[in-house]
C-alpha cells in the first residue's frame, strides 16, 4: 500500500535550478510572512552525487540568489586569472588563438572554476535553513496525472525488487508525492521531463534539440605545475579527423587540482566514433599533457549536455508544472555554462509560483493551471536575453564547421548580430551512417598513466546498482540491436556508451548476444539520445544507484 505526502511544490532533481527554486520560494514565504510546505527528491545518494559539469561558474544568478554569498561560505574560491583557447592541429601541434578572435561568450573574467556538486551541496544547506524538505536517495519514477490531465505530483520509485519486479525481502512501496504544482528540473534529458515535452507537445513548432557527451576527469597534480584559475578551452584534434565536432577543456581548480575534460557533439556521423577513446587519446597532446603527467587521475564522469539553446527551447508549462533548467534545455553553449542560466529559471519559476499560490489561497483554488505567466516572466529576464543573442552559435558550427562556424560566431558575438537565425533540425539519433560507408577508427590501447580503460574509469566514478533489479535501460524492440543496428552501424552503443553499459558477446555456442550491463551506468543519458533506432529509453533506477561523485 503506497502512501502518500501533500505539499504546495514537489521539486524533482536537487540541482542548480531546483535548489535555485526552492531557496527563492521560501525566501519570499519569509518575507511575506506565509508559510509554504516545499520537498525536494533526488535521486542521488546525496545532494551533488549526480552532478556532473566542467565548471567554470558565471555568478550572476547567485549573486541575486544569496548576495552575501562569500559570506554563507559559498564554495567558490578561485576565481579565473587567465583565458587562452586553442585549435590543435594534430596530436602534436595547436594554434593559441589571439583573445580578440575569441568569441566575447567564451571570455571568463569574473568567473570562478568551482564544483557544481558542490555548489549544490551549498544549496541544499541554504534551502534546508529556509525550511525546504530534501529526501535523496528517492527517485521520481513516475507522474501522477489528475483527473483534468493536470500533473498532480510525482511518485517515488519502489525499493527492493528483484530483476523481474518481484518483491524481495528488502522491498519498500514508494510513495506519492502529491503538489499543487510540481518542477521538473532533473537534468539533461530527463526521463519524465522527456514524457511531459511528448505529452504536452512543449516542443511543437521548435528547432530539434541538440546534445553533446561530456567525459571528464579530476586530477592530483605536481604543485609546480598548478596555476589556480587558468584556464584552457579548445577544438579540432582529435574529434576533427573523423569528421565530428566539440571541445576540450582543462581548468586549474584548487589544492593542486585540475579537470580535465573533452565535450563530443553527438551529431557526429561516423558509428565507429567512441567520445571515451577520443577524450583517452586527447590527454596525450603535449598541450594537455604538460600538465597532467606525473600527476594521479582521482575522479571520472560522464553526462550528456543539453545544447539546443534558444531555437530548440520547449514550452516550459503545462497544467501544475514547471520544466526548467537541463531539463528544458537553458544551457548557454556559446558559454559552455549552464549553472548560473539553470539557476535563472529556477528564480523565476519561484517567483510566478509564489504568486500564483497567494492568488490561488485569496480565491480558495486548488492550483494545477499552466502558468503561462511563466513564459512571460522567463521572457522579461535576463537570460531569455542572452539565449536569444547566442541562438546561432551552435547551428553555426553545425553547418560550417569549426573553422567557418567559428569565424561566423566571432562577427555574431563580437561585431554585429546576425539579422537572422541559422536552423539545424537534423536530430543528433539520425546523423548517423552507414559503418560500410563510414572510415573505421583504431585507437591506441590506453598507457595507464594518461589514458585508461572504461572499467577502470567507471571504478572512479563509485558507480554502484543493486545487481538484481529491474533493468533501468529499457529497449522497446530487443530485436533491434542485433537485427538492425549491429548490420547497418556495427551496434554503435558499444562505443557511445563511456561506461562500458553495452556489449555485443557471444555465447558458447558462439551466437551473438546483446548484453546490457546496467550496472555500470553513471547515467549520462547518452544512449537515451544517440541510438538510431531511439529504441533505448532510460528511466530512473532504484534512488541512491548510479554514480556517486565527489567535487565533480
Amino acid at each position: 500500500m503506497r502512501e502518500s505526502m501533500t505539499f504546495d511544490v514537489v521539486i524533482v532533481g536537487a540541482g542548480p535550478a531546483g535548489l535555485s527554486a526552492a531557496c527563492r520560494l521560501m525566501q519570499q514565504a519569509q518575507d511575506k510572512g506565509e508559510e509554504l510546505t516545499v520537498c525536494v527528491v533526488e535521486k542521488g545518494s546525496e545532494v551533488g552525487a549526480h552532478i556532473l559539469s566542467g565548471a567554470i561558474i558565471e555568478p550572476r544568478a547567485l549573486n541575486e540568489l544569496f548576495p552575501n554569498w562569500k559570506a554563507l561560505g559559498a564554495p567558490l574560491s578561485t576565481e579565473v586569472t587567465c583565458d587562452q583557447v586553442f585549435l590543435l592541429n594534430n596530436g602534436q601541434s595547436g594554434s593559441k588563438i589571439p583573445n580578440c578572435l575569441v568569441p566575447k561568450t567564451m571570455h571568463n573574467h569574473g568567473n570562478y572554476v568551482g564544483s557544481v556538486g558542490n555548489l549544490c551541496r551549498w544549496l541544499a544547506e541554504q534551502a534546508e535553513q529556509l525550511g525546504v524538505e530534501i529526501f535523496p536517495g528517492f527517485a521520481a519514477a513516475n507522474i501522477i496525472y489528475g483527473a483534468e490531465g493536470q500533473v498532480s505530483g510525482i511518485g517515488t520509485g519502489d525499493m527492493g525488487c528483484d530483476a523481474q519486479g518481484n518483491p524481495k525481502e528488502t522491498y519498500m512501496p514508494g510513495m506519492d508525492l502529491l503538489a499543487k504544482y510540481t518542477i521538473f528540473s532533473e537534468g539533461c534529458r530527463g526521463h519524465l521531463g522527456k514524457e511531459l515535452i511528448a505529452k504536452y507537445q512543449l516542443d511543437e513548432g521548435k528547432d530539434a534539440q541538440h546534445y553533446g557527451i561530456g567525459i571528464k576527469e579530476l586530477w592530483d597534480i605536481d604543485a609546480s605545475k598548478h596555476q589556480p584559475g587558468l584556464v584552457l578551452h579548445g577544438a579540432g584534434w582529435p574529434l576533427k579527423e573523423a569528421g565530428a565536432s566539440g571541445g576540450f577543456f582543462l581548468y586549474h581548480a584548487e589544492d593542486a587540482q585540475v579537470v580535465v575534460g573533452l565535450i563530443t557533439d553527438l551529431n557526429y556521423d561516423n558509428p565507429h566514433l567512441s567520445p571515451f577513446d577520443e577524450f583517452q587519446r586527447m590527454k596525450h597532446h603535449p598541450l594537455i599533457a604538460q600538465y597532467l603527467s606525473g600527476g594521479k587521475r582521482v575522479a571520472y564522469g560522464a553526462r550528456a549536455i543539453t545544447k539546443g539553446g534558444f531555437n530548440a527551447l520547449p514550452k516550459m508549462s503545462m497544467p501544475g508544472a514547471l520544466l526548467l533548467g537541463c531539463d528544458a534545455g537553458t544551457l548557454n553553449f556559446s558559454k559552455i555554462k549552464g549553472t548560473h542560466t539553470a539557476m535563472k529559471s529556477g528564480m523565476v519559476a519561484a517567483e510566478t509560483l509564489f504568486a500564483a499560490l497567494m492568488d490561488a489561497e485569496a480565491e480558495g483554488a486548488e492550483g494545477g493551471y499552466d502558468l503561462e505567466s511563466y513564459g512571460e516572466n522567463f521572457q522579461a529576464s535576463w537570460v531569455y536575453d542572452e539565449l536569444y543573442k547566442s541562438r546561432n552559435f551552435g547551428p553555426l558550427l553545425h553547418k560550417y564547421g569549426t573553422v567557418l562556424g567559428g569565424a561566423l560566431n566571432l562577427i555574431d558575438q563580437n561585431i554585429c548580430s546576425l539579422p537572422f537565425t541559422v536552423r539545424d533540425n537534423n536530430p543528433d539519433h539520425s546523423r548517423l551512417k552507414l559503418a560500410s560507408q563510414s572510415a573505421a577508427i583504431a585507437y591506441p590501447k590506453p598507457d595507464g598513466q594518461l589514458s585508461f580503460d572504461k572499467p577502470s574509469s567507471v571504478f572512479l566514478s563509485s558507480t554502484n546498482h543493486e545487481e538484481n533489479q529491474p533493468c533501468h535501460l529499457r529497449l522497446r524492440d530487443s530485436l533491434i540491436p542485433l537485427g538492425d543496428n549491429l548490420a547497418k552501424f556495427d551496434e554503435p552503443a558499444q562505443r557511445y556508451c563511456p561506461a562500458g553499459v553495452y556489449e555485443i558477446i557471444e555465447d558458447g555456442s558462439g551466437e551473438k548476444l546483446f548484453q546490457i550491463n546496467s550496472q555500470n551506468c553513471v547515467h549520462c543519458k547518452t544512449c537515451d539520445i544517440k541510438d538510431p533506432a531511439q529504441n533505448i529509453t532510460w528511466v530512473a533506477p532504484e534512488g541512491g544507484g548510479g554514480p556517486n561523485y565527489p567535487n565533480m
